[in-house]
């Protein structure tokens, strides 16, 4: 059986990656690995064994263009509501809180966040299937 590991974003500057994942998420350096033409910054916490890869290519002065195909990473919280208030005392300009229940059922809590690249991150109460 196949074990997801980590998943990879390229960010343009990594200081300012580094400080984002680690503000909003808790995200410490797990290893980095610098290469002439690249570096590899693995982040992660001891919530999971998942690592968030950044690639950060060093001839690179303009912004990734994400195109229309990047969809989002996902983290799962125990307190939404606190999170949300944590993310705007910080400045990281969370978007609003939403609850989505199409058919009156409630799917799930959650708010988005962009990080400095614009890479979109779902922020899930965790509850139901978000545990």
């Amino acid at each position: 059986m196949a074990k997801a590991i980590h998943s990879m974003i390229r960010v343009l500057d990594e200081e300012r990656s580094v400080t984002f994942y680690d503000t909003a998420f808790g995200l410490k350096i797990a290893d980095r690995l610098d290469f002439d033409a690249f570096t590899l910054v693995y982040l992660s916490n001891a919530e999971t064994g998942f690592e968030l890869e950044l690639t950060v290519n060093k001839d690179r002065t303009e912004p990734y263009d994400l195109g229309d195909g990047y969809g989002h990473l996902a983290v799962s919280v125990a307190d939404l509501d606190a999170e949300h208030a944590r993310f705007e005392r910080e400045g990281l300009n969370p978007r609003k809180l939403v609850e989505f229940a199409p058919d009156g059922t409630l799917v799930g809590r959650f708010f988005f966040v962009a990080d400095p690249d614009g890479y979109q991150i779902e922020v899930l109460e965790r509850s139901g299937r978000f545990t």
